[in-house]
């Protein structure tokens, strides 16, 4: 049987995976890139991602937990895009989630995550350069637990986005993109009456999950139906406060990544294949987790033209 110490160190494992998994995938048309669907056209899109990590940040110091060995995050995630005019787009999403660990005998969960939806408006379309709005929430559709550390799928709360991007293309197919977003969460529901936060008890079990933003750039080549890229992200949470040395992480931690990583699609027609591959250079309350992301899409017309 773990000891109190080995418990402790298994559900931070599992707080890391849930914060630092990606569940954003490989797609055609993304709320994050400056690609549109053109009117009366739409996209399905299937993606696999596998994300997995045997080293984490506990608040800065860089560690391994052997009682857990290798933790592997891996999701599918169907996707829908559709044009609505060329300059708006509204994009749909909710993957199915599952998490297990190479050492352990904690129970491994699964289960649809939280359903997401997003609207993007270019309003500045002009010599290649375009500025773009982007608003999105999520909301959990699946009945997990959140407070089940090291296998939950995810922290059960509400969220509301709004992304600011600027992007430039040049003739030759060469793009610069660059933007930040600013993430809004609810407060969740736990299975316990009371919880430590910052040093703090709080006689309650609704804990405040603190916001978060993060930031992107992109560099990469789009002509002919071939699309590649290379991009550093970071993220961070508003606030929050850190692991404590041995103890056992909660939602109110202030996790903080730099992601490194690279994307690829070739469409030649309706059909494309895409590839994602990405890396936590450093991190803080976080897993230094690999992802990796294969899809396929389909793109087509679900009305006629207007007539001119």
């Amino acid at each position: 049987m773990l000891n109190t110490l080995q418990h402790f160190r298994l559900r931070l494992a599992a707080f890391l995976i849930a914060a630092s998994a990606s569940v954003s995938s490989s797609f055609a048309q993304m709320p994050n890139d400056a690609i549109y669907m053109s009117k009366n056209t739409a996209c399905i899109a299937v993606s696999y991602t596998h994300s997995s990590w045997d080293q984490y940040w506990e608040n800065s110091l860089k560690r391994q937990n052997l009682n857990i060995g290798t933790h592997t995050t891996q999701n599918v995630m169907p996707m829908l895009a559709v044009g609505i005019t060329k300059n708006i787009n509204i994009i749909a999403a909710i993957p199915y989630i599952w998490t297990q660990t190479s050492a352990g005998n904690l129970r491994w969960q699964k289960g649809f995550q939280d359903a997401s939806g997003w609207i993007k408006y270019r309003f500045l379309n002009k010599s290649g350069l375009s500025l773009h709005a982007i608003a999105g929430g999520s909301v959990p559709v699946g009945d997990y637990i959140p407070d089940f550390l090291p296998m939950s799928i995810g922290l059960q709360c509400k969220t509301a986005t709004g992304r600011l991007m600027a992007s430039y293309r040049h003739k030759t197919g060469i793009y610069l993109t660059a933007s930040g977003s600013y993430i809004f969460r609810s407060k969740i529901t736990i299975d316990r009456d009371a919880y430590l936060s910052d040093g703090k008890l709080y006689n309650t079990n609704q804990v405040s999950v603190p916001n978060a933003y993060d930031a992107a750039a992109r560099l990469g080549y789009l002509k002919h139906g071939l699309q590649a890229e290379g991009f550093l992200e970071y993220g961070a949470c508003d606030g929050g406060d850190n692991i404590r040395r041995n103890d056992m992480p909660f939602p109110t931690n202030n996790m903080k990544s730099t992601v490194v990583g690279a994307y690829a699609k070739f469409q030649p027609k309706n059909i494309g294949v895409t590839a994602r591959a990405a890396y936590v250079l450093q991190g803080t309350n976080v897993g230094q987790s690999t992802n990796l992301s294969a899809g396929v899409l389909y793109q087509f017309r679900y009305a006629k033209s207007d007539k001119k």
